[in-house]
């Protein structure tokens, strides 16, 4: 079996349908949220087909049961597709495991080199301006980007927290998101936080780790580099969808962001690499947007900057002082140049293609 997990309205239910090769009316695709397939799933009438897709199913209690059964009977003779707009590997938690049976991949929003196989400076402020999401990025049209990110923000902080977790806050959840629109690329207070909503920690802690498993949110750590006075604990949060960031420095950083999390993910996933996402920061406030781990290892290490005048010199700080390899400053509009050894100052669309990012 394979598990498909991803942010809602990314494409996953496209993508299922794509691989049937039919419409939504195809037999072998059951979709939880349609009452009439809701029953053919609950009374165990399943189609013939060789390959089965199940849409959104983590919301039935006993999902695992179910697939495990499916896996147990018709493995290897027939196949199933599992797709969902949560972390499917948090909700198969409890009751009867999953384990050895199925692969989990990731499905991101389009990335810079999915726009075009030459990426130029146009394709970058498109994606920026509209997001990653096929369905505004293809229409790039600013009255249907307003409409769409409000339904999205609506059926996520609604829809899919009355389905998937029993929280009874929604209007406190709605001003955490936007409290923390303000706060992408900065360390994260979670005490900052608890004054803004003055509600307690655990229920701080607890909200945000359900954005996460919804796909709306993820947070990176800080790396611990042994040579340096790293800071252990605070982490950094990002959005799956960049585009309603008002900043547009911090709307470029979250960017770069989902597009260094989808590398990871897809050496995690394809290759079974251990990857890593993080950040560098020193107890003196000196930051490293970003530094990528493979098995354990540092393999380079991005700052980020709208433009390539102002080169930071932490880049030279951290190389002098951690064994991560090579630093990169990408731009949305500047020159390619080498700054110093191991460090390179260059525009975020050469950046991707240069490294093959997917």
């Amino acid at each position: 079996m394979v598990f498909v997990g991803g942010p809602r309205q990314v494409g996953k239910t496209t993508l299922a349908l794509h691989l049937l090769d039919q419409d939504a009316k195809h037999p072998a695709y059951l979709n939880w949220d349609i009452d009439r397939h809701r029953n053919r799933i609950l009374n165990g009438d399943l189609p013939a087909d060789d390959l089965l897709v199940f849409d959104e199913i983590h919301k039935y209690a006993r999902w695992r049961g179910l697939l495990k059964g499916f896996y147990d009977e018709f493995v290897p003779s027939r196949s199933a597709l599992v797709v969902g707009s949560a972390s499917l590997d948090h909700y198969r938690k409890g009751g009867d495991s999953l384990q050895g049976r199925y692969h989990y991949y990731r499905l991101h929003p389009y990335s810079l080199r999915e726009m075009s196989a030459v990426p130029n400076a146009d394709d970058l402020q498109s994606l920026l301006r509209f997001g990653g999401f096929p369905e505004p990025l293809s229409k790039q049209n600013v009255n249907h980007w307003r409409r769409w990110n409000l339904e999205r923000g609506a059926r996520v902080l609604r829809e899919d927290l009355r389905d998937l977790e029993r929280v009874m806050e929604v209007s406190l959840l709605e001003l955490l998101h936007a409290s923390l629109l303000r706060r992408v690329a900065s360390p994260l207070s979670l005490q900052a936080l608890r004054e803004d909503l003055q509600v307690s920690h655990d229920s701080v802690r607890r909200w945000l780790t359900i954005f996460d498993n919804l796909y709306f949110t993820f947070r990176i750590s800080p790396y611990g580099a042994p040579t340096i006075r790293a800071v252990k604990k605070e982490q950094k949060l990002y959005f799956w969808d960049w585009s309603a960031l008002p900043d547009e420095g911090a709307r470029f950083e979250n960017l770069v962001a989902c597009q260094l999390l989808k590398y990871c993910h897809y050496r995690q996933d394809t290759e079974g690499y251990a990857m890593e996402l993080r950040y560098v920061r020193d107890t003196d406030k000196r930051e490293v947007d970003f530094v990528v781990l493979e098995d354990g290892a540092p393999k380079f290490a991005v700052e980020c900057k709208l433009a390539d005048t102002d080169c930071s010199p932490h880049l030279k700080y951290f190389r002098d002082r951690t064994s991560i390899p090579e630093f990169y400053q990408v731009h949305t509009r500047g020159k390619d140049y080498v700054l110093a050894r191991g460090i390179r100052v260059l525009p975020f669309e050469r950046f991707v293609v240069e490294l093959e990012l997917p």
